[in-house]
Formats: C-alpha cells, sequence, structure tokens
C-alpha cells in the first residue's frame, strides 16, 4: 500500500460521518508537538485516537512542523485538513486597533476581552523601564508612542509583545524631518507627542487643529498655563482607569501631574494615541495671535486674542445653544 493510499484510507477510517457539530476552539501553545497538539485535539473531541493522528502527521512529514495558534475545528473533520492548517498556521487571529486618540486605557480593555491579556497587565508593561528604554521613551509610559494603527495577533501573544507591534509601527513610520522641525520649536520627541495628542483630544477637525495648536504654542511661549481640559480628564484616567465624562469645577483643584490648570508647561507625558494629522498640526501651526478658544454647537471653534474677547465668545456660544434649545420645544 503507497503513503497515498494509507493517508486516504486513514482519511475514511476516522471521518467517515463527515465533520459535524459545533466548532470547539483548540489552542496550541508555543513549543507544542505533534504530541501535544494531538492531545488538545482530543481533549476538545475533533479526533478520536492521538497516536493514529501523529502517525499521519509522521507520514504526511508535517510531525515537526506545528505552528502555535487557537485554531477552530469541527469535530469528525478531515484529519487531512487539520494537518494542514497546523503546519501552515492557519489559526484564528484577533484583530487589535490602536484608533487616532485611542488610549493605553483603550488598547488594555481591548487586549483584555480580546486576547484575555489582563488590563493591569499591559497597563504594566507599558510603564516598564526597560521597555522605554528600548523604544527611547522619555515619559512615565509608552502612552503617545504607539502608532494609531490595526493588527491581528494569535493568541498567545504577551502584554509586551503587543505593546511592541504598535511601538515599531510608531518608529517605522517616524518622519526623517520632524525631529528637526520639532528642535526649531524647542521640542523634543516626548513634547512633540505630547503636544500632538492634546491637539488631538480637542478636536477631530483637521481645519482647526493647526489653530488650536498655535494656540498652545502661543501660550508656552508667553508661559501661560495651557489649561487642556482633556489633561484633567487623563489625570482621572490614570487615577481611576475609567474616564471622568463631564468635567465640574471643582476637579480643576485636583492636584496631580496632568493638572495643567494647576502646572504650567506641558504634562509628564502625552495622553493619547496622536495621528500624524495632530503631529504635522503642531510642527506647522498657523500663524494666528489665538490665546483661547471654545468649541460651538457645531463643533467648529471660535479663537480669540483676549480674555474679554474669549469670555464674549462664551456668552455668544451659550446663547445660540439656548436660542436653539428653545427652538427644538415642542409648541
Amino acid at each position: 500500500m503507497t503513503r497515498a493510499t494509507l493517508l486516504t484510507t486513514c482519511g475514511v477510517l476516522l471521518s467517515a460521518c463527515g465533520a459535524s457539530g459545533t466548532p470547539e476552539r483548540v489552542p496550541v501553545p508555543p513549543g507544542s508537538t505533534v504530541r501535544t497538539a494531538a492531545e488538545s485535539l482530543s481533549a476538545h473531541g475533533i479526533i478520536h485516537s492521538t497516536a493514529w493522528f501523529r502517525l499521519r502527521a509522521r507520514l504526511a512529514g508535517v510531525d515537526r512542523q506545528v505552528k502555535s495558534g487557537v485554531y477552530e475545528f469541527h469535530p469528525g473533520q478531515p484529519e487531512g485538513d487539520i494537518l494542514t492548517a497546523l503546519s501552515t498556521g492557519a489559526a484564528l487571529r484577533y484583530r487589535l486597533t490602536v484608533p487616532p486618540g485611542g488610549t493605553l486605557f483603550d488598547l488594555a480593555h481591548a487586549a483584555e476581552s480580546t486576547l484575555a491579556i489582563p488590563a493591569h497587565d499591559l497597563l504594566a508593561a507599558a510603564a516598564d523601564t526597560a521597555l522605554l528604554h528600548q523604544f527611547h521613551i522619555a515619559a512615565p509610559t509608552a502612552e503617545g508612542w504607539l502608532r494609531p494603527e490595526t493588527f491581528d495577533f494569535g493568541g498567545f501573544d504577551r502584554p509586551r509583545d503587543v505593546l511592541v507591534r504598535f511601538l515599531n509601527a510608531r518608529r517605522e513610520t517616524w518622519d526623517s524631518t520632524w525631529d528637526a522641525r520639532a528642535a526649531a520649536a524647542h521640542l523634543d520627541r516626548n513634547a512633540l507627542l505630547t503636544l500632538a495628542s492634546i491637539v488631538e483630544a480637542e478636536t477631530g477637525d483637521s481645519s482647526d487643529r493647526p489653530i488650536i495648536a498655535a494656540v498652545y504654542r502661543n501660550r508656552l511661549r508667553i508661559g501661560m498655563p495651557l489649561q487642556a481640559d482633556p489633561t484633567i480628564e487623563y489625570g482621572y484616567l490614570v487615577r481611576d482607569g475609567v474616564r471622568k465624562g463631564e468635567l465640574h469645577d471643582k476637579d480643576y483643584q485636583v492636584e496631580s501631574p496632568w493638572n495643567t490648570y494647576l502646572h504650567p508647561g506641558l504634562p509628564p507625558g502625552p495622553i493619547n494615541n496622536p495621528s500624524r494629522s495632530a503631529i504635522e498640526a503642531v510642527l506647522s501651526p498657523a500663524h494666528v495671535p489665538y490665546l483661547y478658544f471654545v468649541a460651538g454647537a457645531d463643533g467648529k471653534h471660535v479663537f480669540s486674542t483676549t480674555y474679554d474677547e474669549h469670555l464674549a465668545a462664551i456668552a455668544r456660544v451659550r446663547r445660540a445653544a439656548a436660542h436653539r434649545s428653545t427652538q427644538a420645544q415642542p409648541k
């Protein structure tokens, strides 16, 4: 009997009924042999005989080609299909995304629900000094240094593995002109990413970003506190692990290194992971004298040079909001 005939016979004997039932997820950890893979398959009811499965793998020449991952198989699925999947690494993929303006906390919660990595483990890895040194990060954590991107993972990734994918993406796509342009503005990489993260948090409107960046750079130039609400919100996120939501007067007096109302200059590090657009806005701000802005109901901002102008702009925005509210009420 030839090898091909034997393999065909094996498939008929062990898979006569065909694949059936609910698919099972079968973990095959890194370093697994065909023996451990067979035992995992048997424990999940996918194959009937571990010895026969190992023999078939050896005859097919794939017994030393098992790749780790989380696989999905049906009970009774042909062993040939299973062996092909294990030898080619056709495992399930788990997708994680860091959106523009997404935080480490967002990624940690996503990794916990998708990869079963405890959120506190990923946050701890993001503050590991060895990791920060490896990527030359002069900040308390890797926040801000992750590139907004989407990656697929295999199910056995460690917290550090997840972070390194996003950190490498930021490093590999770092614009070669940014460092010189930042230095001309007296900003290092940490300051650039920190300021860009604040701009990112303030607006998603690409036309407003260079103006908002100019406001903050103008404030930094004259020694005026940044007074950026998103930094207050991030301080609560660092302390409590959840977003604060609406801010009240008392929140602006809460002591935190992220409180840019109490502490002049930039906070210790970025408050999210900014997009290229936000970084470019900081490096090429609008040439405007503004020091203040307030968001209008349409999402656009009203900019002012003096505090009196700012107060008048706030009053106009509030009157417009009140008028719309009155108009919306049923007659």
